[in-house]
């Protein structure tokens, strides 16, 4: 079974034409979105009733982006012509045996008069003219040096660009100011916002991961090495392109329309085992995978990567949209390096499902087994009260082996993955849900950041002994946690992990850091309590 995007289904040539200049018509500010505003005006024409229209929208924005594109128009315009016929508006309409292909566009009453009107408008124009004048696209330039520092909210035209926005003027402030950069995440460039969500695969060799990516593609992708032995040895993303190629580690961190450039704190020891794989991929236009090497057990751990491991799958995490930690019948242990990793997902919970592949290998008595001792060995890892989603199938190319699993085995493979290719499928439509949600999250991370440095700042001696006092703050960083805790009321949870913190802080010398800023800290404050609300409340359903 094939992750089908969101059907923005085919319609001839001529009807493609006539959709081409109702858009055209629409996006008052030719900016290539029509948001909440026009389209309300537009779709008025069209006669249906209210609770339609909002259906329309809901189906046509799934991804809830807060505007509509040519081809998400196309398929508002399907719904309302199906919708003027008498059918009822489903998630399943596009999809079910509808012809769609003679399907005439819906009724619009007044709009060719209007049309007219305009291209007898533009006609005199470029008689009085004497040239056609360019029209500029309306979506800023935000992280151009010679971006002004006030954008406009009227040149807002989705979530997005709202977040953009506020990034520039109310949250990087704050992070510059603080080293936040430093200590907790890169700043956030242009293609950072733009990417493609995420998914990546962790689990020890030989568990599948390839394997897995390879069975939803439904064919191979550049520079993937299947094998019993450890055969990925580097970070893999999978991603669309025009061609099929790899592209190194070094010339990937470089570009600026991928966001990997926060990469290249890890080094070119870490940017060597790192590829991005390109190729045409329906799938791909919506998703991107991230595949990694297998985790070490055993005496391998004792040879130490050349780069951060750990530090590496919690960049990513940041970043993905899901986290599939991978396990097989055979490979149940927990090895010391997996538990790191799985430690470093902290904050991350709600992004991670576990998915025990290869269960075809034994028969459904040992399956039982097997499940307990997964749910045992990682209860004593992930220190969660909730009991982790965990998918069970046999997820290759190849017919699940019967003669072990017997025919109720293959019945609950089956129904698991199909549950887990639903949760894959619902990623881009949730995907500016998470944007939102990671974008709180960093505010809230750069605000506690911020109060952490400035009280260290407070506590340096003004003259003499800051050496001493610095060595003092340093050793007991988790009781200076504890006050600025107490001071500012924050949630002990929220706060940094004490050893990482002091292990950055040590190279820095906290006398040249800044005092508290209470003016950034109420921007963010604004920015959380007021303009992410208003943002938010200007791209919902406009018919909500």
């Amino acid at each position: 079974m094939e992750i089908a995007s969101i059907p923005i289904t085919s319609c001839s040539k001529e009807h493609q034409k006539i959709y081409q200049e109702w858009f055209s018509y629409a996006d008052s500010d030719g900016d290539g979105r029509i948001t909440g505003n026009d389209a309300t005006k537009f779709f008025a024409m069209s006669n249906l009733s209210r609770q339609d229209l909002k259906q329309v929208w809901a189906i046509a924005d799934s991804k809830r982006q807060g505007y509509l594109g040519l081809k998400e128009f196309i398929a508002a315009m399907q719904l309302a012509s199906l919708a003027q016929a008498g059918h009822a508006i489903t998630n399943d309409l596009l999809n079910s045996d509808v012809d769609l292909g003679d399907l005439k566009p819906p009724v619009m009453e007044g709009l060719d008069a209007l049309i007219a009107k305009k291209r007898k408008e533009k006609t005199s124009d470029l008689d009085a003219n004497g040239s056609s004048q360019v029209q500029t696209s309306a979506a800023p330039n935000w992280f151009s040096s010679k971006a002004s520092k006030k954008v406009p909210l009227s040149s807002v035209t989705s979530i997005i660009d709202g977040l953009k926005r506020l990034y520039i003027q109310k949250l990087k402030p704050l992070e510059v100011a603080y080293r936040f950069n430093d200590f907790v995440s890169p700043l956030l460039t242009n293609s950072d916002f733009d990417a493609k969500p995420m998914v990546m695969l962790l689990g020890q060799y030989s568990t599948g991961k390839t394997t897995f990516i390879k069975h939803l593609l439904k064919s191979s992708y550049p520079g993937a090495h299947i094998g019993p032995e450890p055969t990925t040895d580097r970070f893999v993303v999978v991603m669309s392109g025009t061609d099929e190629r790899s592209i190194p580690g070094n010339t990937v961190a470089v570009q600026a329309d991928m966001p990997f450039s926060g990469l290249t704190n890890f080094g070119t020891a870490f940017l060597s085992k790192f590829e991005c794989s390109q190729m045409p991929h329906r799938l791909l236009e919506h998703i991107t995978f991230v595949d990694t090497p297998g985790v070490l057990s055993g005496e391998k751990q004792r040879t130490q990567r050349a780069y951060d491991f750990t530090g590496v799958t919690s960049w990513f995490a940041a970043k993905c949209d899901l986290i599939l930690l991978l396990f097989d019948p055979h490979k149940l242990d927990v090895s010391d390096e997996f538990k790191r990793v799985i430690s470093s997902l902290r904050g991350h919970d709600d992004k991670i499902r576990v998915v025990l592949n290869k269960a075809d290998q034994v028969d459904t008595q040992q399956l039982m087994r097997v499940y307990g001792a997964l749910m045992w060995s990682l209860g004593k890892v992930i220190n969660t009260p909730e009991v982790m989603r965990v998918y069970i199938g046999s997820f290759n190319d190849k017919p699940v082996n019967e003669a072990a699993t017997g025919p109720i085995g293959k019945e609950l493979f089956e129904k698991e993955q199909e549950d887990l290719l639903a949760d894959l499928k619902d990623i881009p439509k949730k995907a500016c849900d998470r944007r939102i949600n990671e974008f709180v999250k960093r505010a809230r991370a750069a605000k506690i950041h911020a109060y952490i440095i400035s009280h260290l700042k407070k506590e340096m001696p003004a003259m003499m002994g800051k050496a001493k006092a610095q060595q003092r703050l340093i050793d007991n960083l988790a009781d200076e946690f504890g006050k600025v805790q107490r001071e500012f009321h924050l949630p002990p949870g929220d706060f940094p992990n004490v050893d990482h913190f002091r292990e950055i802080l040590s190279g820095y010398s906290i006398d040249k850091f800044d005092k508290l800023k209470p003016k950034m800290i109420q921007a963010v404050d604004d920015m959380l309590g007021y303009d992410i609300p208003d943002l938010l409340k200007n791209f919902k359903n406009p018919y909500d």
